[in-house]
Order: structure tokens, then sequence, then C-alpha cells
């Protein structure tokens, strides 16, 4: 009953006519925050195109300064050889034959999969497993590598993908609400920037449409689009 009045509460302090810079966003974010858990805060960008088109669909990586505040764990696929620079990396799982079995079993206690190439014919048929959870690994997104140690230093050190969904938004967590407001506006920025840099050639008028920010049960804050762009 309580988390129903700060609701309320939080709903009364962000003006649904108003859009807010960056800043204020960051701020306000964590001052109408409704959890008493160190949820997280999201970004939802609507961008302006067609997801069905295949040169529109958009999707890459990006390191974010600050990190996610999440400890990520980490599925490293790959041949003996590689196993020890993927535990000495920090993975928290290594192997290959016993994984995929576990993964066909429902088995999907992990937030990112890296893969080397030489093994990825043999994680082809796990696609209907890890895909729809868009744990499949990709070299778009450098989780198809032979340099493994580093995908692991990468993921762990704050590096997240994001893909455009079937409705033209990309969902991004870029930090917690326990962050520092400049932090908070740092990763979106940087998130923002990264995805600004990925627009399609063929993509026509706005391409960022819509930003939004919110914590985990808060309202959203609607940004300032045209302030986003450098």
């Amino acid at each position: 009953m309580s988390l129903t009045k700060k609701r309320k509460v939080a709903v009364t302090k962000v003006d649904k006519n108003k859009i807010y810079s960056l800043k204020e966003a960051a701020n306000l974010v964590k001052e109408i925050n409704c959890t008493k858990f160190d949820s997280s805060v999201d970004l939802h960008i609507r961008l302006g195109v067609d997801p069905k088109k295949a040169d529109q669909q958009v999707r890459g990586t990006v390191s974010l300064p600050h990190g996610t505040g999440k400890t990520k764990r980490v599925l490293v696929l790959c041949t003996p050889d590689k196993e020890a620079a993927a535990n000495e990396a920090g993975a928290d799982f290594v192997g290959l034959d016993e994984f995929i079995q576990k993964i066909e079993s429902g088995w999907v206690d992990v937030d990112v999969i890296i893969a080397t190439p030489a093994v990825m014919p043999k994680i082809g048929k796990l696609g209907k497993v890890l895909g729809p959870r868009n744990l499949m690994p990709n070299p778009k997104t450098g989780t198809v590598t032979n340099d493994v140690a580093a995908a692991v230093n990468e993921v762990k050190g704050g590096k997240i993908a994001f893909k455009v969904d079937k409705t033209g938004i990309v969902h991004a967590s870029i930090g917690r609400i326990s962050f520092a407001p400049e932090k908070i506006t740092e990763n979106s920025t940087e998130l923002i920037n990264a995805i600004l840099k990925l627009k399609p050639s063929s993509s026509k008028g706005t391409y960022l449409k819509a930003v939004s920010m919110a914590s985990t049960m808060s309202p959203g804050i609607t940004l300032d689009t045209k302030s986003l762009i450098n």
C-alpha cells in the first residue's frame, strides 16, 4: 500500500506536458524512485526506422563509462585451448558441450554468452532458445571472437549490447538509482551517441523520435531529443 502512495507522489512530480533536459531527468529520476532496492535506470529510445527492413535493424554495443552497476554473468563457449584465458579474465562459466546440453534443457542463467568462431556451428541449434533472449553470440556485438579474454573484460567493465525491437524502440539499462546524477547523464550520453552514429542511410525523416528515462516502477520522464543531438 505504501508503494502505491509513493508512486502517486512520484507521478505528481513528473509534468507529462514538459520535456526535460538530460541533466534534469537524471536528477528527477532519483527523486521519484519508488523502490527500496537499487533499481535499474533505463532509457527507452524510439527511432525513425523500419526494423522489418534488414538495413534498418539498428544494433551495436557501447562501453558505458560508469558501467551498469550490475555484475554480469558471462558464459564463454570455446575449445579447451581458450578456457584458461576465459577463466583468468573472470568468466563465470567456461566450457562447451556440457553448457550446450544445459541450454537445450532450458538453462539460461547468464547475461552474456561469448563464443569463439570455431564453435559457432555447434551453437547454431541453440538459436530458438537464445535468440528471443538476445543471448545468441554475434560478431556485430563482439561476442563471437577468438580474443575471449578481451571480450570478457569489456562485458565486465560495462560494455552493453543494444538492439532496436520490432516496434522501433531500443530499451537499455544505463545504470542504477544509486548512481550520482552525473554518472546517469554520462552513461546516457554515451549510449545515445552510439545509436546516433548508427543511423541507417535508408532511414528518412526524424531518426531520434522520442527518448524517455525511467527507473523500475517509476513513471517515465520525457527527454528533449533536440538537446541530445550534438
